[in-house]
């Protein structure tokens, strides 16, 4: 089968990255074209075929659609976006068209995406199934709500042919997050969580790091980087309190888009036994390696937790409830724990430090096969 797969990430990475999983584990078994029309990302992977459009991404005040390339007009960007996805669909016609997220998100591109969907639908373009791909838990819509879900039903049924949640429903399910899941008329599929497959047994990190077996290796981390930056300082205040109680060595990656200032700051109070680095290519083989984890709660960090059995910290983002409900959820089946802002105290994040380096590793009762699952359900859905 040829599919296309949609993503289209305005902020952060962690949509492209869960993305990109699902289309490694497509590759495995078909032919795939990604097309990604945002930031430019470093992807770096075989057998995927990109199809890059016009970049946007959001505005310094997270209100507005800006392009990626400066100097362009947005209206100008848009046309062109357009044109250049029916341009790609007449010429590959794919047996799959994938979109990540939309309708549920991503409701500033309907100028491109429902265009497509309307002419698979009425015949002017090449015939093709429709798929929509979607995360564990939907933000909050503080206004509105109805109106949203009443055009996500409307549009689910008349444009698409299947929903694939990539969740767990032992851990949650998306009504929790999603009112009107009994109106949706499609079948729904939930696929398990999407993860990295685990890291080789051997990890070299301590030994190319020179941490020692007796040194308690801390990571903290904050995903993208796009927000977390009071997270990493308060585990080096917390950890400063540590010196002298026993070894350890605390690496803290700071993400690819963090802010210049927060890492040249960060950096300065780097030591013996505090690293600072932008990003690492490896995060798996870290944790695997590591005794305690300290991140955000964002979905691809939270699956990377879980497959390593890490006893973790997680800090959820405050301006919405996705990555708190995430946390919650996962407190009752994992060996994740939760922080809070007033936690975050010098005196008392060491405490749970502490605490939770003395906790063993757990192994993964979740199911964390979701790109692997996501490709039977498409093979299974296109015999149908």
């Amino acid at each position: 089968m040829k599919i296309s797969y949609y993503c289209q990430h305005v902020l952060g990475i962690g949509h492209l990255h869960r993305s990109l999983e699902i289309c490694k584990a497509i590759a495995d078994e078909h032919e795939i074209r990604l097309i990604l029309g945002g930031p430019r990302a470093d992807v770096g992977a075989s057998g995927i075929k990109l199809f890059h459009l016009p970049g946007l991404k959001m505005d310094q005040e997270f209100q507005n659609m800006v392009p990626c390339t400066a100097g362009l007009q947005l209206e100008d960007v848009k046309r062109e976006r357009k044109e250049l996805l029916i341009s790609h669909f007449m010429e590959y016609q794919p047996d799959i068209f994938i979109t990540e997220l939309y309708p549920f998100g991503r409701k500033a591109f309907r100028f491109e995406l429902d265009p497509l969907l309307s002419g698979v639908r009425d015949g002017s373009l090449p015939p093709c199934r429709c798929y929509c791909s979607v995360r564990d838990i939907l933000v909050e819509k503080l206004h509105g709500r109805e109106k949203f879900e009443r055009r996500v039903v409307q549009t689910l049924n008349d444009y698409f042919n299947g929903v694939l949640i990539h969740s767990d429903p032992t851990v949650i399910t998306l009504d929790k997050t999603f009112s009107r899941m009994t109106d949706i008329h499609i079948p729904i599929s939930y696929t398990g969580f999407v993860s990295k497959p685990p890291p080789p047994p051997v990890c070299q990190i301590r030994h190319k790091s020179g941490i020692t077996a007796d040194t308690r290796l801390i990571v903290a981390s904050i995903g993208g980087g796009n927000v977390g930056g009071e997270l990493l300082q308060a585990v080096l205040n917390a950890c400063s309190k540590l010196e002298g109680e026993f070894l350890f060595h605390l690496q803290l990656f700071c993400g690819p888009y963090c802010p210049h200032d927060l890492y040249e700051n960060l950096k300065a109070q780097s030591s013996d036994t505090v690293s600072v680095d932008i990003f690492t290519d490896n995060f798996p083989e870290w944790l695997s390696a590591a005794d305690l984890s300290i991140s955000m709660a964002g979905y691809n960090t939270c699956m990377n937790l879980l497959q390593a059995g890490i006893p973790a910290l997680v800090y959820p983002f405050r301006q919405n409830r996705e990555q708190k409900m995430r946390a919650l959820a996962l407190e009752k089946k994992s060996a994740i724990r939760m922080v809070t802002e007033n936690e975050l105290a010098p005196d008392i994040l060491k405490e749970k430090i502490k605490m939770r380096l003395c906790s063993p590793r757990t192994p993964v009762t979740i199911n964390l096969d979701g790109a692997r699952r996501t490709v039977q359900q498409l093979n299974s859905w296109q015999k149908e």
